[in-house]
């Protein structure tokens, strides 16, 4: 039953945008938080977004914007305070205008990054933004955590893909700016200023974005490399003999592979027994290219200067995905596995070999666990993720966890790094932004959360305390 103040909201609302609340909505994916809600709202249109934003911006009542539900750091779910109101956009999920001269296609919010692949392909383009959960995440989601995924090295985050966005904000009045220009110097960005906000500023409802012509020439290789020193110098052979084709250079711990055969049998692993490094490396190459003889040019290269001793070329497309399948799995056994501590972080290239050695040096002190580092080498990206030791569970190590971030994070602080590389902030990581953050950007941040959202009412307790 409501309660009098939210039963006074829901009479506010427009008709048929009230949902009942399934327990899908208040979920995260690591089970971190159990969310709560009073109402959901289900918008069919920005005008509907628009409306239930500014009631609840008459009755005081926060707004936690749902997407997919997958981010990791529990920006989509409320655990404590009063009751929000949840909105998600499932319902806004349509593609309004393709664009393929320009290579520009208009997405409303609710549309999930796959649905936005088949509908750039349907015009014989591509939307580059790659991610594992693509089936399950949606577009406004990915610009509001600003993801970022296996293909950054080539095309940037969310953010460098995105022309214009549509949203609402916190008083209600809808940003129309759903620009397909590639210029337009007018002043304050303030399509920027809200990817990235995790919903903290306003409510994407729709985006502009950039796409690009399908490869002509695709090509992926498992490389078994010496260490990260090796698969950094790879990377820099691979940049410059391919002259920019390098769409994805992903650095897999043999750790990653023990885990899919402990937790996830059924995936064939490229190499058993596991290397202690591996490198996929994805290219696209122009028409004409021959990817296999290229590959195997920066192979033969790679062994004779001593980074690389082994490789799988993949022959088809079909053993292309089985390689991908292999790196997209491993975050899905590491949750069946139970981490003691999970770490997004990015580091300039040149810090990560050392980071490495030295993190590992710094745990071993600390007790006996199992680490398993991976992620995109070619953008500074690593997922540094630490387990317990074989026969061991996370449950007797969970004192240790607080240690653990602190200390991996104040070495990645002193190399350069940044605590969040791709995930964002949510709720998790408030208190690292307030301890690691610049003091004047978080001045700045808090100014302009004051003056766009003097209620408080978006996303409460996410980016900002």
């Amino acid at each position: 039953m409501l309660n009098p103040a939210t039963e006074a909201l829901a009479a506010e609302l427009p008709e048929g945008v009230l949902r009942p609340i399934e327990e899908r909505y208040l979920e995260e994916p690591r089970g971190r938080w159990r969310g709560q809600a009073g109402l959901l709202a289900a918008p069919r249109d920005v005008t509907e977004v628009a409306a239930v934003v500014r009631a609840c911006a008459a009755a005081r009542v926060g707004i936690v914007p749902r997407g997919g539900g997958t981010g990791l750091v529990g920006g989509q779910v409320l655990h404590d305070g009063p009751p929000p109101l949840l909105l998600t956009l499932e319902r806004m999920a349509s593609a309004r205008g393709a664009w393929p001269e320009e290579d520009v296609l208009i997405a409303e919010a609710g549309m999930t990054l796959q649905a936005v692949h088949d509908a750039a392909a349907a015009i014989d383009r591509q939307f580059p933004l790659s991610l594992a959960s693509q089936g399950t995440a949606t577009i406004g989601g990915c610009l509001a955590t600003n993801a970022g995924g296996v293909a950054v090295l080539r095309w940037g985050n969310a953010r460098a893909l995105c022309l214009g966005i549509e949203a609402v904000l916190p008083d209600g009045s809808i940003l129309h700016g759903l620009s397909r220009l590639r210029k337009d110097n007018t002043g304050y960005d303030i399509r920027d200023l809200l990817i990235g906000a995790e919903g903290s500023l306003g409510i994407i409802t729709a985006a502009s974005l950039r796409l690009a012509p399908r490869p002509a020439a695709v090509g992926t290789a498992m490389i078994v490399v010496r260490d990260p020193a090796a698969a950094l110098q790879l990377l820099g052979i691979a940049q410059a003999q391919l002259a920019g084709g390098v769409t994805g250079f992903e650095l897999i711990g043999g750790t990653g592979l023990e885990f899919l055969a402990e937790a996830m049998p059924s995936i064939r692993r490229p190499f058993d027994p596991a290397p202690p490094w591996l490198v996929l490396l994805e290219v696209a190459l122009p028409a004409g290219t021959d990817p296999l003889e290229a590959l195997g040019d920066l192979l033969e290269r790679g062994i004779a200067e001593g980074l690389a001793s082994d490789a799988l070329l993949a022959q088809s497309a079909a053993q292309a995905a089985a390689f991908w399948t292999v790196r997209e799995q491993i975050p899905e056994a590491n949750r069946l596995i139970g981490a003691v501590a999970s770490h997004d972080i990015s580091l300039p290239l040149s810090e990560i070999p050392r980071f490495i050695i030295d993190a590992c040096a710094m745990l071993d002190a600390l007790g006996d666990f199992r680490i398993n580092c991976f992620g995109h080498l070619g953008d500074g990206n690593l997922h540094y993720n630490v387990f317990p030791a074989r026969g061991h569970t996370r449950a007797e190590h969970d004192a240790l966890r607080p240690a653990i971030s602190e200390a991996v994070h104040s070495m990645v602080v002193a190399r350069g790094g940044s605590f969040s590389a791709e995930h964002g902030i949510g709720r998790l990581k408030v208190a690292d932004l307030a301890r690691w953050g610049d003091p004047t950007r978080l001045a700045a941040m808090r100014a302009i959360k004051a003056a766009l959202d003097p209620l408080g009412i978006m996303n409460p307790g996410a980016v900002l305390a």
